[in-house]
């Protein structure tokens, strides 16, 4: 009974910064937007609210990282 393979792990740091669509694609919050924004015009700023979808190559090994398997 002590045969079946270890669990795979749900990668934390990962967990955190990007969400999976029901449609499978996967989604994150756009970088730079924290602190020292002041440097930024007004428009770069907005263009940064939000979020937005990761590229396909990209992806795959994320969302093998959240445990979801692959596509």
């Amino acid at each position: 009974m002590g045969d079946a393979m270890p669990k795979m792990k749900t990668h934390k740091g990962i967990a955190k910064r990007f969400r999976i669509t029901a449609n499978g694609k996967v989604k994150h919050r756009h970088s730079g937007t924290s602190h020292l924004a002041w440097r930024l015009t007004s428009k770069a700023v907005r263009d940064l609210r939000g979020t937005s979808v990761v590229d396909h190559t990209e992806a795959k090994r994320i969302v093998k990282a959240l445990g979801h398997g692959g596509f």
